[in-house]
């Protein structure tokens, strides 16, 4: 999550930068998949003490494309931090409860905690084998079969070469062919 902060009429002194970074580091816990967080500080002549630091928080994340916003105001700039930081908690912890809701317990939120506790990845294994008699037919006539059956590929023996085959089709259309070599 990459966080920015910026500050207007104000002197960003690294106490703030800090206390900042802490108290807004920690909503990728309440949503997972944040990709920006903005930060705007200012201080502001206004004839009321109670209004005269604003902050703005702007945040956008990559569940959805969804974007959140705050702002509070306050005459102690660090209460009106923990103000907007805690509306902002509220607004990604309702976001993520919808897209719990929605996706019966399957949503890409939920799938990030999932993740970390599903970590270990599924062991593949064979679940199916064909035995088939192999031909020694030409590549042209490999082809001929491969469409009849409307395969992608197709494992034959080359009667001109007398080696094993395989034909594949590619994806603009043409075929390829793979010739093993046996070590």
């Amino acid at each position: 999550m990459e966080l920015q902060i910026a500050g207007t009429n104000i002197e960003l002194t690294s106490v703030l930068q800090r206390y900042v970074e802490r108290k807004f580091s920690k909503l990728d816990k309440h949503l997972p998949g944040i990709i920006e967080t903005r930060i705007e500080i200012s201080e502001e002549k206004t004839k009321s003490p109670h209004q005269r630091y604003l902050v703005r928080v702007m945040v956008n994340s990559g569940v959805g494309g969804a974007a959140f916003h705050g702002e509070e105001r306050g005459e102690d700039l660090f209460k009106a931090i923990d103000r907007v930081a805690s509306v902002m908690i509220r607004q990604l912890d309702d976001h993520k409860g919808k897209l719990y809701d929605k996706g019966r317990g399957s949503s890409f939120a939920r799938a990030e905690f999932d993740e970390a506790v599903d970590s270990a990845e599924p062991v593949r294994k064979v679940v199916k084998t064909k035995r088939f008699a192999v031909k020694p037919m030409s590549v042209e006539e490999a082809i001929e079969q491969m469409e009849l059956l409307g395969h992608n590929f197709f494992l034959f023996y080359d009667a001109d070469d007398e080696e094993v085959r395989l034909l594949y089709r590619r994806n603009d259309g043409d075929y390829g062919l793979i010739e093993p070599e046996f070590g």
